[in-house]
């Protein structure tokens, strides 16, 4: 028996070399492909990867920069954060002074008002004394006269004689008191 490849060869074809208009078809074929790949599809798929590769650039990019915006716009809320901070701290501290300089205005007011009434009370006191002892020396006075006037024998109603013999007696009274 002979072998398949015996029968191929006595009839002319070749498993290994194909017809001749299949070889012609065949490399007309594929110049067309690769002409077809090589021309055409080539520089637009190069064109469409290089859009692709300058978008994903410049979406880095992009980002980049908005990741750097980012960071300057947290360390402008951070340096304003901190200013505010301390200004808050300043007017703390303003307010707690300004706090102690009207408390201690307050407790000055108050120390000369009460100052003031005390003088004012000591002035209304001493006017008061003044006052009763000048209603007393007339008192003491009239006591005087009438008793002096029952002692003596004599009316002592002459004004001047009256107030002379007065004054001469609490003199001597105030005499005697400053004495002790």
């Amino acid at each position: 028996m002979k072998s398949a490849a015996t029968l191929l060869a006595a009839e002319g074809n070749s498993p290994i070399m194909p017809h001749m208009y299949e070889l012609v078809v065949g490399v007309f074929a594929f110049l067309f492909v690769l002409v077809f790949v090589g021309r055409i599809l080539t520089p637009r798929i190069q064109k469409t990867l290089a859009e692709r590769t300058e978008a994903i650039e410049g979406g880095i990019k992009k980002a980049e920069d908005a990741q750097a915006e980012a960071q300057r716009t947290l360390e402008q809320y951070r340096a304003q954060l901190a200013e505010a901070r301390q200004d808050a701290a300043r007017l703390r501290e303003e307010a707690r002074e300004q706090g102690a300089r009207i408390k201690t205005e307050l407790r000055e007011e108050a120390q000369e008002e009460a100052r003031r009434l005390i003088q004012a009370a000591h002035a209304q006191i001493e006017a008061d004394r003044q006052q009763a002892m000048a209603q007393l020396r007339g008192e003491i006075g009239r006591l005087s006269t009438e008793l002096a006037g029952r002692i003596v024998g004599e009316s002592l109603e002459d004004e001047a004689r009256q107030r002379r013999v007065v004054d001469r007696f609490l003199e001597q009274l105030e005499g005697t008191q400053a004495v002790r």
